[in-house]
């Protein structure tokens, strides 16, 4: 799972879908970038400014003289406002230009380990499974209570497997909730308790009914990590770090995993994998103490009405840098937000049924296909089954399966470092390419690579199928990995965002345990052939990228509405620009 992101989400919004607000600047250059100190207990902020507004950049004339795009009304771009220096004599560079600065990328870190933590806990079964369910590593043995391995079939171990994900829904539908009346940060701190108790759960199993209870319960705290984590992230970052820090939850679930395969080597053996199950507590216990150290999102301390609080926390962000434009700016918009949220939004059957003002039909069938297709390209059996699957195709006898660690562990930890590389790739070119071609490309790859690992898998011909497999895993996770998790808050207004993602989520987090259930019985029952129906379920992506999907590259949410609009229809063959009756329309949808 995984497994997307800016604003504030309704009650009941998953937070990874947090909006991005179309009347916020695009991003703009500037000369200079400003480290400073990390996210440290009880530390003020470095330079609240006390100097009086330049009333020239209020928020009314900023959006007065700029479009949506972030350009002057004569096309040229804005340029970034260099304050003057304090009394240290420091250039101040306002702060809406900035990319990453250190204090912001430590604390987006300390938030990003809840996701190192549900990468763990979904790559943590890879390569131990054998010696779990089959007990490959030699008889069912007792010690101090504890059995060496827990025997079990492959429908049932996919049961286990699959329960995470089915968690990770359970979490993900209170979590946006919870974070919307508590705050992100302390919900974060709770949700370890999760972690912790699924942890327990697991590493002490003595049945498959304590084993598959550890996974459920871990899975609350990947589902809500998934919502909170980007939440955070959206909300702290600049507007030109956004990019970045909307990919990083999906590049440290990939290290989490990548980290749990390196260390299952030496902990794959009855009864060390125990010990591999019990990282996670760890994990979460020492995230809860860093956490204590990280400022809360400033967005919610607006929106709960405490300004001073929110100032300070925004400063911490911004070491070194001029917030006070950012500031009002922020402020204005959750005023805009605070008026248009008088108006009940739309039902979800007045969206699904195309009865408001805007029919929002094909956006929202564009959301839900991305949502399902994104775990149904056979990524996430990859990343479960992996070291079954070599194990298969390079013929392994029993002997060299309890050998530690054998070419089948060897090429797994492989698949997982390859994934955190192709997002790292993803988040580089997808501003450039946009995401409709990076989603095309990204799909028709997948299914190529799919193709090549059956034809391996048919021919025996062992190298070939890793081959194919780590290419699988390249251009997945370069694209269709992460683009699903950007599309809600790109397609949708405000006003919908929180019932139709919640519904995505959902779609995801069910479709993921599907797949994850069915894998293992698939592997038995089609043995060379298990990865043709991914063939086909990843052409069937392409061909939804060719024909339906929208381009959000560089708009705002009201003119994608306004170009794709309407019930589901084929993008290819409609040019459509906004009529000279929708201007109006258009800035409502903003302030939604």
């Amino acid at each position: 799972m995984t497994p997307d992101l800016a604003g504030n989400t309704q009650a009941g919004a998953p937070a990874s879908f947090a909006p991005t607000p179309a009347d916020e600047p695009a991003p703009l250059p500037h000369t200079a970038i400003y480290g400073g100190p990390g996210c440290t207990a009880g530390s003020a902020p470095s330079s609240t400014n006390t100097e009086p507004v330049d009333t020239r950049h209020t928020p009314a004339m900023v959006t007065d003289r700029r479009s949506n795009s972030g350009n002057s009304l004569s096309g040229e771009k804005i340029k970034p406002e260099i304050l003057e220096g304090d009394e240290r004599g420091i250039s101040r560079l306002d702060s809406r230009y900035s990319r990453l600065n250190r204090s912001l990328l430590l604390c987006a870190i300390a938030v990003a380990l809840s996701s190192i933590n549900y990468g763990w806990v979904i790559g943590s079964v890879n390569i131990p499974a054998l010696v779990i369910e089959e007990c490959s590593d030699g008889p069912e043995t007792w010690t101090s209570g504890f059995p060496s391995c827990i025997p079990m079939g492959s429908i049932m171990w996919g049961l286990v497997v699959g329960l995470t994900p089915l968690g990770a829904w359970a979490g993900s539908m209170f979590s946006g909730v919870a974070a919307d009346r508590y705050g992100r940060k302390r919900i974060l701190i709770i949700n370890n308790a999760f972690f912790i108790a699924g942890a327990l759960l697991s590493s002490t199993s003595t049945s498959v009914a304590q084993l598959g209870t550890g996974r459920f319960v871990s899975g609350i705290g990947c589902g809500v990590a998934a919502n909170l984590v980007s939440t955070y992230n959206s909300e702290a970052a600049t507007v030109r770090s956004r990019g970045f820090l909307g990919g990083f939850q999906q590049l440290m679930i990939l290290m989490g995993i990548f980290l749990s395969q390196v260390v299952s080597i030496g902990l794959s053996a009855a009864p060390l994998w125990r010990i591999l199950f019990s990282i996670s507590a760890g994990l979460a216990i020492f995230q809860t103490l860093v956490l204590f150290f990280v400022p809360e999102s400033p967005r919610f301390l607006a929106k709960a009405g405490q300004m001073e609080e929110s100032r300070a926390a925004l400063q911490r962000l911004r070491t070194n840098l001029d917030i006070s434009i950012e500031f009002e700016d922020m402020v204005a918009m959750l005023d805009a937000q605070a008026v248009s949220a008088a108006t009940p939004p739309p039902t979800l059957w007045q969206v699904l049924s195309g009865k408001t003002e805007v029919d929002l039909r094909h956006l929202v069938f564009c959301v839900l296909f991305l949502m399902m297709s994104q775990q149904w390209s056979g990524a996430k059996g990859v990343m479960f089954y992996s070291t079954e699957i070599l194990s298969s195709t390079f013929h392994l006898t029993t002997s060299e399966r309890h050998h530690i660690p054998s070419i089948a562990q060897l090429l797994t930890l492989g698949v997982g470092a390859i994934g955190a590389v192709a997002v790292i790739i993803g988040m580089n070119i997808l501003d450039k390419a946009g995401r409709r071609t990076v989603l095309i490309v990204s799909s028709l790859s997948t299914s190529i690579c799919a193709a090549l690992i059956v034809i391996g898998s048919k021919l025996d011909l062992g190298p070939m199928v890793a081959t194919a497999m780590y290419l699988f895993n390249l251009v997945f996770q370069s694209g269709v990995g992460f683009v699903p998790y950007l599309s809600a808050s790109e397609l949708l207004p405000y006003n919908v965002l929180g019932s139709i993602s919640g519904l995505a989520a959902s779609v995801n987090c069910l479709t993921l345990f599907v797949v994850s259930f069915v894998f293992p019985i698939l592997d038995k029952a089609l043995g060379p052939y298990l990865f043709t129906p991914f063939i086909a379920t990843n052409f069937l992506t392409f061909l939804f990228g060719v024909l339906f999907m929208p381009e959000a590259k560089g708009k705002p949410v009201s003119q994608v509405v306004a170009e794709y609009q309407g019930p589901i229809h084929l993008v290819s063959t409609v040019s459509r620009r906004p009529s000279k009756q929708e201007p109006q329309r258009q800035a409502d949808l903003n302030n939604h």
